[in-house]
Order: C-alpha cells, then sequence, then structure tokens
C-alpha cells in the first residue's frame, strides 16, 4: 500500500510540472508575433499573407483555423493571437452588436476601450450572398425566396447564429424556411447534389463559377459591407514596429480578383495555404520568408500530385502523433485523480449520489465548440490547456460512473468478512473493494480514453494541434484525402487504445484472481 502510495504521489507531481510548463508555454513565445485565422479557406490564405508579410521584421506564428468568431476573438483579447484578418461588416454588427451600419472612426473608438484597433483595408469586400443552382427557376433575389416555401436551405453554422446572418434576414425578407446547418466547405457538393436548394456564400468563392450557381440580388440591401482588414490588438503594433510597418504596406493592395484567384488555387487546384500567398506576395514584389508557425513538415505539393498514401504518411504525422496523444493521456489521467474520488463519494454517500452523477453527466451534454469558447477567456489562452480541460470534462462520466457502480457491486459478504477482521473503513475500501470493482473501473477508463481520442480533434480548433489539424484544414478545402489523413490515424489510434486497455484489464482481473 505505501509504494502504491508513492506512485500515486509521484503520477500526481509529474502531472503538476507537465501542466504548469503547458502553462507557461505561452510567456515563454512573448517575442513572437501570432497571426489567428478562422477555419475557412480565404482567412487561412490572409492569415499567411500577413504572417509571411510581417516575418522578415519578427518572429512569426500562424495559428490556424481558430473556429469561429466567438472563438478568435477571445483568443485576439487574451493576448494568444496578435492579429487576424476580419471583416467590417463582421465587426460593426457580430463584434460590436450595431444594428445600423457605423462609421469606421466609431468602431475604431469602441474597439479601443477593448485594447483593439481595426486597419490596413486589404481592398476587397467580401459580402455575405446567398446562392441556388443556375437551373433554379422563377428566383432571381431575395425577395423571391419567401415565396418559394419549399426550397431546402443549407447554411452554415456561423451564419445561422450571427446578428447579421439568418436572423435578420429572415425577419427583413419574410422567409419561412427552417435552414439546415451544413459546413461551408461541403455546402457547394450538396447543392449540386440536390440536397439542398440554397446556401450562403461569400462574395469571392472560387466555387460561384465553378458550380455555375445564380447570386440572389439583395434586393433590400441587408447584408452590409465586408470589407477586409486587419483586426489586431493595439499594443502589438508597438511590440513589433518593422512589421507594423511593413503590414500597412499591404493596404488597398488584394483586389477582389486577388481574392477569388487565391481561392481558387487553394479550393480547385489543392495548392497549401502557404504556397498560395508566397505566391502572391511573390508577384506583388514582396520578398516573404517562411514562418514560425506554418508547420514547413506539411506536403507542400497540390492536392492533384498527392495520393492518399502522400498525405497520410506526411512528415507532420509525428509531430500530430505526439501532440494528440498527450492531450489523451493527460486529460484521461487528470480524469482518473478527480473521476475515481468521486466515483467512490457516490458510491458511499447516497444523499450526494444524485448530484455527483447529474453533474458529470450535464457536464458531457456541453457542445465542443461552445465549451472552448467558454475556456478561453475563463483561462486566458487558447492551444492545449483549454482543450485539456475541455477533454477532462468529457472523460469524467464513464470514469466516475463506473467507479461508483463497481464499488456498488462487491457482494456484502465479502465487506461483512473484512469489517469482522477488523479492518477500518479505509483499510476496506484499498484492500478489498476497489481491487474487486476494478475490472469496472478501468471498463470506464477504457471507454474514456477510447472517446478522448475522437474527440481530442476539437483541439485542432484552438490551436493545440492534434490529428484535427488535417481534418478541419480538410473541411476547409472539401479535401477528402486531407480529412481521411487525420480520421484514420485517429481510428487507429482509438483501436490501439482499446486493445491496450484490454491487456490491462487481463493482467489485473488475473492478479486479482490470485491475490
Amino acid at each position: 500500500m505505501a509504494r502504491a502510495t508513492a506512485a500515486g504521489s509521484r503520477l500526481v507531481r509529474a502531472l503538476a510540472l507537465a501542466l504548469g510548463l503547458l502553462a507557461a508555454l505561452p510567456a515563454i513565445a512573448d517575442d513572437v508575433l501570432h497571426v489567428g485565422s478562422k477555419r475557412f479557406t480565404e482567412s487561412y490564405i490572409l492569415a499567411e499573407i500577413v504572417a509571411q508579410t510581417a516575418a522578415p521584421h519578427a518572429r512569426t506564428e500562424h495559428r490556424q483555423g481558430l473556429g469561429n468568431t466567438a472563438i478568435v476573438l477571445a483568443a485576439l483579447q487574451n493576448g494568444s493571437i496578435d492579429v487576424y484578418p476580419e471583416y467590417i461588416g463582421t465587426i460593426d454588427q457580430e463584434i460590436l452588436k450595431h444594428e445600423k451600419p457605423a462609421s469606421l472612426e466609431q468602431i475604431r473608438r469602441e474597439l479601443a476601450p477593448l485594447g483593439l484597433g481595426v486597419a490596413v483595408p486589404l481592398g476587397f469586400n467580401n459580402t455575405y450572398a446567398l446562392a441556388v443552382r443556375g437551373d433554379t427557376p422563377a428566383v432571381r433575389t431575395l425577395s423571391d425566396l419567401a415565396a418559394q416555401a419549399n426550397l431546402q436551405f443549407g447554411l452554415s453554422h456561423e451564419f445561422i447564429g450571427r446578428a447579421d446572418g439568418w436572423p435578420g434576414l429572415r425577419q427583413r425578407y419574410h422567409l419561412p424556411q427552417q435552414p439546415r446547418g451544413l459546413d461551408h466547405g461541403i455546402a457547394y457538393e450538396a447543392l449540386a447534389q440536390r440536397q439542398v436548394d440554397v446556401i450562403d456564400i461569400y462574395s469571392t468563392d472560387a466555387k460561384i463559377g465553378r458550380y455555375g450557381l445564380k447570386v440572389l440580388e439583395d434586393d433590400k440591401r441587408y447584408f452590409p459591407r465586408y470589407d477586409a482588414v486587419l483586426l489586431y490588438r493595439l499594443d502589438a503594433a508597438r511590440r513589433f514596429p518593422a512589421a507594423w510597418a511593413a503590414l500597412q504596406g499591404l493596404e488597398g493592395k488584394i483586389g477582389a480578383t486577388d481574392m477569388i484567384a487565391m481561392n481558387g488555387a487553394a479550393e480547385l487546384q489543392g495548392q497549401p495555404f502557404a504556397a498560395v500567398a508566397r505566391d502572391w506576395l511573390a508577384r506583388s514584389k514582396a520578398q516573404p520568408v517562411s514562418t514560425v508557425g506554418s508547420h514547413p513538415d506539411m506536403d507542400t505539393r497540390p492536392a492533384a500530385q498527392r495520393s492518399l498514401a502522400d498525405v497520410l504518411f506526411a512528415s507532420d504525422l509525428g509531430r500530430l502523433t505526439g501532440q494528440h496523444v498527450l492531450l489523451v493521456a493527460l486529460s484521461v489521467l487528470l480524469a482518473c485523480l478527480v473521476g475515481v474520488p468521486l466515483g467512490i463519494v457516490a458510491a458511499y454517500r447516497a444523499r450526494l449520489r444524485q448530484g455527483v452523477l447529474g453533474l458529470t453527466g450535464m457536464l458531457q451534454t456541453i457542445p465542443s465548440l461552445a465549451l472552448l469558447a467558454m475556456l478561453i477567456p475563463l483561462l486566458g489562452r487558447i492551444g492545449i490547456v483549454p482543450a485539456l480541460v475541455a477533454l477532462f470534462v468529457y472523460a469524467l462520466l464513464p470514469i466516475v460512473r463506473n467507479t461508483c457502480t463497481g464499488l456498488a457491486g462487491v457482494p456484502r459478504g465479502l465487506q461483512q468478512a473484512a469489517l469482522a477482521l477488523g479492518l477500518t473503513r479505509w483499510q476496506r475500501l484499498w484492500h478489498v473493494e476497489l481491487p474487486l470493482a476494478l475490472p469496472v473501473i478501468l471498463a470506464g477508463v477504457k471507454t474514456a480514453a477510447v472517446m478522448s481520442v475522437g474527440t481530442a480533434t476539437i483541439a485542432a480548433f484552438i490551436g493545440a494541434g492534434g490529428y484535427g489539424e488535417r481534418i478541419t484544414t480538410g473541411l476547409a478545402l472539401n479535401d477528402n484525402d486531407m480529412m481521411l489523413a487525420g480520421a484514420l490515424p485517429a481510428a487507429a489510434l482509438a483501436l490501439l487504445t482499446q486493445a491496450l486497455f484490454e491487456l490491462l484489464e487481463r493482467r489485473f482481473v488475473v492478479r486479482t484472481a490470485r491475490t
């Protein structure tokens, strides 16, 4: 027992040290200009242009695909990133919650108390629009949709929830339809396959022409202008003066035609985001260099020249595997350190049982992106720490429930025999009840670990890496090979995790039986 207690103590100290080092990572990189991007093609490309433009003057890192506006804005406000490409309409209505368009001066005044600024208009307007197939009859304007109640709407999840998106659009045009939520990366294919009839698009999407879509006229002028700009921390301009001066040179340089061509190079030709940005900068007479955080170990060949095996076994596989395994191992270990004691409390305190199980069950139901969006401002950072906390929350329920169930299943006769031998409550728990309940507890830990392998893919939405990095990139580009290259290793890791735990269960069951 003493030996086990000492080992447990060493494990806790090691975990605390690891978490302390992880928590200190952002502080170590204070001299790095962190550039963020949302999870769609244009944002990836613009962020690469920003990072590569600043790279000759400062160490830069591109934190890719940080989910929706709420997540990337929280990352900007807490200093996890310093700048990211945004749109005036989004800042005006989604961030500052204006009901009517405000002037750029007013937007700057209202952002300043938040420590934020808006600058460097890039030169194009990428407004929202709705589109239908080219052969859709009797629909030319958004007003025409009100008389077409049978049309199926497939809208991006962010558009459905945005103040400047579906709620206001439905009210302005009196639309009776109920939209389905679709990821923007797959909406065009769903429309082409006639699974939906209307989708939301960006006016600079390269696929509009490829799919022969009809962009509906905004005849009541609902959508504001979405001029592309840089949203940044005011202190970033002071900390990186030379880099900021270089970024100001981008003002007015990217036209709508340029942006459509760059989106097409990524989405239609399969060129990597960094390469698309580098080519545009070269054409515009800039001299970019590689950025710190653009993952140079990724395969930079166009998608047409790569097979699934090339993508699957690309040189970034080791890095992503290490990140994924670290996230799963630490989160499950944390869940065991908290979940097993909670399960013991639930088993021996009947009045607390429903509360403990109810709370862990409720935590399990929180949507992953919503939980991440809440954790970023609470923890003051993005990356591995909030991802660990989220995975820990999702791993708790099976461990707590199985611990409670396993202890409740210990035969009463054995408990009475231990009592007759004069064992104390803690001695009975440690020497009799926990060993007998161990197979059930291990089954709960195994369930938590296997679930965590899949859930850990959400870590990529906040820059924590793992196999989700490939999946989010594949979604943005609608690149099935890239998505499979993330999903297949995750599935293999889940199977390996299950096999390891089954082996562990057999060894413990045999050892317990001999004892």
